[in-house]
């Protein structure tokens, strides 16, 4: 089946989409910059230049870094953060939601390997 991904442009020069939201959901969800990179197999510092272009996009944070302590530093998103991913997600959903009769009629069209 077809499907959809969406890339959303913003002025004057950022964009958001799928990767970087990703990114955001792993923070949240293993409370590290550094073990969200891992899990999505990039380095530390591409995670981090990546939470940055974020951070100076929206001229605010998306991610609070917790610094050393008794067991290590940590990372969570910013209500910002949160609704960074909760809006992409929503736009995503409308999109594919909006999208799935003509995604299905494309898929349709495609003949199988022995009609061809």
């Amino acid at each position: 089946m077809p499907s959809l991904s969406l890339r959303i442009q913003l002025d004057p020069e950022g964009r958001i989409g799928p990767g970087k939201i990703e990114l955001l959901e792993k923070i949240a969800a293993l409370g590290s910059i550094s073990a969200a990179g891992r899990s999505m197999e990039m380095s530390y510092r591409r995670a981090w230049d990546l939470v940055e272009e974020l951070n100076t996009l929206f001229g605010q944070p998306v991610v609070e870094r917790q610094v050393g302590g008794k067991n290590g530093g940590g990372a969570s998103l910013t209500r910002l953060g949160e609704a960074l991913v909760s809006r992409f997600r929503a736009v995503e959903k409308a999109a594919a939601d909006a999208a799935a009769e003509h995604l299905a009629a494309l898929q349709a069209e495609i003949e199988p390997p022995g009609r061809r």
